[in-house]
């Protein structure tokens, strides 16, 4: 048996999805995964996973060039002949679902973590390309071995409202989960005293609320405070909600946030921070809230679809209304001032994850949905456990995303 796993950058298959790659493995599953090339895909090979470059160009929007992608794929899947493809993010796994089509491989799963650039813009650009992509979404995803995987109600509630699937396909299964051996609280901090520490943890799109953190930490600053305002992430030139580095470097020199580019070794970082923030403006299940939470950091973010499934205002975070920077800043400025509520929001936000998040039980979902398609598909047995994520350098900086 043959599964191919297929997204949109190597980054996220080697931190998203390698926990599900060695578990296919460890089942005797042949696991082929793909994705435009990039410095983890010798990581991915390195692990003893087979991983192909695909030529996808992310920010692609000719005709020509689309159709040579698919082409591409349908060539790539009749020579691999694989049983089921898993196609990840919505131009993946559109593509993946059409070419599965056109080269008759029988299964497909459709896993879209969010609904990206096309539906959360407001540009032109973005308002052009929803009608096609809604009809390319009604064309992958028909049929009755295809299955569409959410992270949340109000993506299943749209998807059923705009009649792009059958209620029967879809499947809701809450992120792709967080290895809770690798992502551990750090011991409490002895001196409550010290200034707050605050981490942003995305990649650099205007989208992720950037704009508002960096304007709450103007704020707090001009009040007096000493709060720490940190960014981890890199520029995503494939996005086109992508942030300028230029006004990256404006806001670190104004003294407003300290950038640290990408970031290897999250759960380093996070054992150093007091709050996660994520302003977003609409998620799938945002993973860097949920790793924050498996270091027992209180969380702060946006009451939008995603973000509210994870975050539970006043109970294991703060919510607060989307694009306001001035109830961003009041938030934070909240738990600056209450260090017992810091503390009790974060140990309720460690309780959840390790509940509901934890990515062995992630994966066993993700294997039931196999399981659907796929009748011959392996019985759960004694299996080795996957091997464990190397120790990297926090503070590297790469051409890639958080």
């Amino acid at each position: 048996m043959k599964v191919l796993l297929f997204a949109n950058t190597d980054w996220y298959l080697y931190n998203f999805r390698l926990p599900l790659a060695q578990s296919l493995r460890a089942r005797g599953v042949d696991v082929v995964l793909a994705s435009p090339p990039g410095p983890y895909g010798e990581r991915l090979n390195a692990r003893g996973l087979r991983w192909i470059a695909v030529p996808l160009q992310r920010r692609s929007l000719g005709p020509l060039c689309e159709a040579r992608l698919l082409l591409w794929l349908c060539r790539l899947l009749r020579r691999e002949r694989p049983d089921l493809v898993h196609g990840f993010t919505i131009k993946c796994a559109v593509y993946a679902s059409l070419a599965a089509r056109l080269s008759g491989v029988p299964a497909c799963i459709a896993a879209i973590t969010g609904l990206g650039y096309v539906f959360t813009s407001d540009d032109a650009r973005a308002r052009l390309l929803r009608p096609v992509v809604r009809q390319l979404l009604r064309c992958a995803l028909s049929g009755t071995r295809r299955r569409l995987v959410l992270q949340n109600a109000d993506d299943r509630a749209l998807f059923l409202q705009a009649r792009l699937v059958d209620a029967a396909a879809i499947r809701l299964i809450p992120s792709s989960g967080v290895d809770l051996a690798r992502f551990t609280p750090a011991p409490r901090r002895a001196d409550a005293t010290a200034p707050l520490c605050v981490l942003l943890a995305a990649r650099l799109l205007w989208d992720k609320g950037l704009a508002e953190y960096a304007e709450a930490a103007r704020r707090l600053r001009l009040e007096g405070r000493t709060i720490r305002f940190l960014l981890a992430g890199a520029p995503d030139p494939g996005n086109p909600a992508s942030v300028d580095v230029a006004v990256i470097e404006r806001w670190r020199t104004d003294g407003d946030i300290e950038w640290f580019g990408h970031v290897d070794d999250v759960p380093a970082l996070l054992r150093t921070v007091d709050v996660a923030v994520l302003p977003s403006y609409r998620e799938g299940l945002p993973r860097s809230l949920i790793e924050a939470a498996a270091c027992g950091l209180a969380l702060v973010s946006t009451d939008v679809p995603g973000c509210r499934d994870v975050v539970r205002d006043g109970v294991d975070g703060l919510l607060v209304p989307v694009r306001d920077a001035t109830a961003l800043a009041a938030a934070i400025a909240r738990l600056d001032d209450d260090r017992a509520l810091l503390q009790r929001l974060g140990d309720a936000a460690l309780t959840r994850v390790r509940a509901d998040y934890d990515v062995e039980r992630v994966n066993a979902r993700t294997l039931d949905v196999y399981r659907e398609l796929l009748p011959d598909f392996p019985a759960d047995e004694a299996l080795p456990a996957p091997a464990p994520m190397p120790a990297e350098s926090w503070r590297g900086v790469s051409a890639q995303p958080y």
